[in-house]
C-alpha cells in the first residue's frame, strides 16, 4: 500500500496505540535506525565520514542507533553532542553507550571483558574542531529536533544548525535529516531562518504534510520512508499519499514463461517535427525501456528519413501525412506530444479527442491543449496529462495557488490523470488520493528527461496499468534511475544526461521486483 500523510497530532495517536498494545519505545528505535542506516546505504555504499549532531530526546537516539549501524558497515563516527550528557533522556545515554563500545567484528578485534572503547567513535562537544580526515563520503546525521519541536529555534540548538549548514556549504557533506530537518515545522513546513538544509529527510513511520509544502522543498531535499509495521494509520481513506516501493511491486508481477510481445502492450508514439527529431527518439527508447512489446514511431514525412535512420532498431518507423490517418492504427496506448511543434494543430486536436485508446499527452501536445481546454472533457478515451510548470501554468490559466491545490482542482474540472512535474511530482486523479513522487535529483533539470517519462508511462499502460498507476510507477522509475547513475555510476548533477536515466531503468526496475 502507499503512506498516508500523517499530521504530528496523528503520529502521536498512531505511537501511542502502539504502546498501548505492548510495542516498546527502544524496539521502534532500534527498527527506525536500522532503516536511517539502509537509507544512506541506498546512496552511499562505500562508507566514509558521518557526523552525527545530537539532541537530547528520541531524534537523537534513532540518529545513534542509525551511526551504530554505520559504525558496522566501516564508517567513521564523530558524536556532537548539543548538550551535557547528563542533560539527554535515558534512552538516549543508553544509545550512545551502546555506540561508544567497541563490535568485536571491526577491524578485527578480539572482545574484552570490559567492553572497551570504540576508537572509529569520536563524542565531542558542539563548538569543537571538527577532524574531518580524508574520508569520503562525508555525511551529517540531523538528529537535534524530532516532530513536536517548533520553530524558532534557541541556542544550542541553533548554533548547531548553523554548523550543520557551513559544513554542507563548505566542507561539501551531504545532510540526512532524521524524522524532519531541525527548524522545520512538520505540519506546516515554515521554516526557521537557520533551518537545517537537507540533502535527504529520512522520515520515521509516516511523511508529514509539513515536509511536502512546496516552500519546504529545498530544506527537505530527497525524502525516504522508513516505514514501522507497528504504526498504524487512521482507517479513513487518505487523501495525500506518498508513493511506496512495496506498492509498486503489486503492480509488476513476474511474466508469464509463455509471455509474446503482443501481450505487452502496443505503444503508438507521435512525437518530432524538423529540428526536434530527439523528442521522438527518447520518447519511443522509453517505452521500449519499460517493457513494450511493439514500439511504432509516427513522423511526419518530412522528417520521415531522418528519423529512421536514427531510431531505435527494435521500433518501427512509419510515415504520415495527416495525424488524422492515425484513428485507424490499432495502438493499444498513444504518447503523444514531445517535439510535436503546432503547425498541424487541429489535426492532433481531433486525434486527442477522438482517439478511443489511452493516451499519455506531454509537451506541444500540452500546448496545443492549452488553447482548447475544452477538448479534454469531449475525449473518447482515457488521458494522462505530464506538464512541467510553465505547461500547468498554461492549462490552468495561471491561477496562483500551491502545486497540490492546482493538480486537485484541475482533476476535479477534468477527467483526466494528472502527473504534475516537478522536484516532488504530483500525480492527481478525481476519487484517487493525491500521490507525491519521492525519487530524482536536480540532475534532471535538463531537455529530454520529460520525453523520456512520456514513453515509459505509455510503456507501463500498454502492460496493463491504469494510467494513474503508470503515472506513480512512471516517475519513480525514472528518478530512481536518475539517482542510481550519479551515486552508483559515474554521473554528477551536472553531466547527467536522459540516455543515462535510460541506461539504469533496468536498475530502477530490479529493485521493484526484488
Amino acid at each position: 500500500m502507499n503512506l498516508p500523510v500523517l499530521t504530528s497530532a496523528q503520529m502521536r495517536t498512531a505511537e501511542e496505540a502502539a504502546f498501548a498494545r505492548g510495542v516498546e519505545v527502544e524496539a521502534l528505535m532500534d527498527k527506525a535506525g536500522a532503516g536511517i542506516a539502509h537509507a544512506v546505504s541506498r546512496f552511499f555504499g562505500k562508507p566514509g565520514k558521518c557526523i552525527v549532531f545530537a539532541g537530547k530526546g528520541h531524534n537523537a537516539g534513532d540518529a545513534l542507533v542509525a551511526a551504530e549501524r554505520l559504525r558496522r558497515r566501516g564508517w567513521k563516527i564523530e558524536v556532537r553532542l548539543a548538550f551535557q550528557e547528563a542533560d539527554c533522556s535515558g534512552m538516549m545515554r543508553k544509545k550512545l553507550d551502546s555506540l561508544r563500545r567497541r563490535p568485536p567484528e571491526i577491524l578485527g578485534a578480539t572482545p574484552s571483558r570490559g567492553g572497551g572503547t570504540d576508537v572509529g567513535v569520536i563524542v565531542v562537544e558542539l563548538a569543537a574542531q571538527a577532524y574531518l580526515g580524508t574520508a569520503a563520503p562525508l555525511i551529517i546525521l540531523d538528529g537535534l529536533l524530532g516532530l513536536g519541536a517548533k520553530p524558532p529555534l534557541r541556542d544550542p540548538i541553533r548554533a548547531a544548525c548553523r554548523r550543520i549548514n557551513h559544513f554542507r556549504a563548505n566542507k561539501g557533506a551531504y545532510v540526512f535529516a532524521v524524522d524532519l530537518p531541525t527548524g522545520l515545522d512538520g505540519d506546516s513546513g515554515k521554516t526557521d531562518r537557520d533551518c537545517v538544509i537537507a540533502d535527504f529527510t529520512v522520515t520515521i513511520g509516516f511523511a508529514k504534510p509539513g515536509l511536502l509544502a512546496d516552500d519546504a522543498l529545498n530544506f527537505v531535499g530527497r525524502l525516504e520512508v522508513v516505514q514501522l509495521d507497528e504504526l498504524r494509520a487512521p482507517e479513513k481513506k487518505a487523501k495525500e499519499v506518498v508513493a511506496a516501493l512495496s506498492a509498486f511491486r503489486e503492480l509488476l508481477p513476474r511474466r508469464k514463461f509463455g509471455t509474446y510481445k503482443n501481450q505487452c502492450g502496443r505503444i503508438g508514439v507521435v512525437a518530432g517535427s524538423r529540428g526536434f527529431i530527439g523528442a521522438a527518439l527518447m520518447t519511443s527508447r522509453g517505452a521500449l525501456r519499460a517493457g513494450a512489446g511493439l514500439v511504432e514511431v509516427f513522423v511526419p514525412e518530412e522528417i520521415y528519413e531522418i528519423v529512421a535512420g536514427a531510431a531505435p532498431m527494435e521500433s518501427m518507423v512509419k510515415p504520415l501525412k495527416s495525424y488524422r490517418d492515425l484513428l485507424k492504427e490499432k495502438a493499444d496506448v498513444w504518447a503523444v506530444g514531445p517535439g510535436l511543434g503546432k503547425s498541424r494543430a487541429a489535426e492532433i486536436l481531433d486525434l486527442i479527442e477522438k482517439a478511443k485508446q489511452p493516451m499519455v499527452i506531454d509537451a506541444d501536445g500540452l500546448n496545443i491543449l492549452a488553447e482548447k481546454i475544452s477538448t479534454l472533457k469531449r475525449c473518447k478515451g482515457k488521458r494522462l496529462l505530464t506538464p512541467h510548470p510553465g505547461e500547468m501554468k498554461r492549462l490552468s490559466h495561471g491561477e496562483k495557488e500551491t502545486r497540490a491545490k492546482t493538480a486537485t482542482k484541475f482533476c476535479h474540472h477534468f477527467p483526466v490523470t494528472l502527473l504534475l512535474k516537478g522536484s516532488r511530482t504530483i500525480v492527481a486523479e478525481r476519487d484517487r488520493p493525491l500521490s507525491y513522487n519521492t525519487t530524482g535529483n536536480p540532475g534532471m533539470a535538463t531537455g529530454g528527461m520529460g520525453d523520456i517519462l512520456t514513453g515509459v508511462c505509455a510503456g507501463l499502460a500498454g502492460q496493463g496499468l491504469s494510467l494513474y498507476d503508470a503515472a506513480c510507477l512512471g516517475a519513480w522509475l525514472c528518478g530512481r534511475a536518475a539517482e542510481i547513475a550519479i551515486f552508483d555510476g559515474s554521473q554528477s548533477e551536472q553531466s547527467l544526461l536522459p540516455r543515462d536515466v535510460l541506461d539504469h531503468l533496468g536498475d530502477a526496475f530490479n529493485e521493484v521486483t526484488s
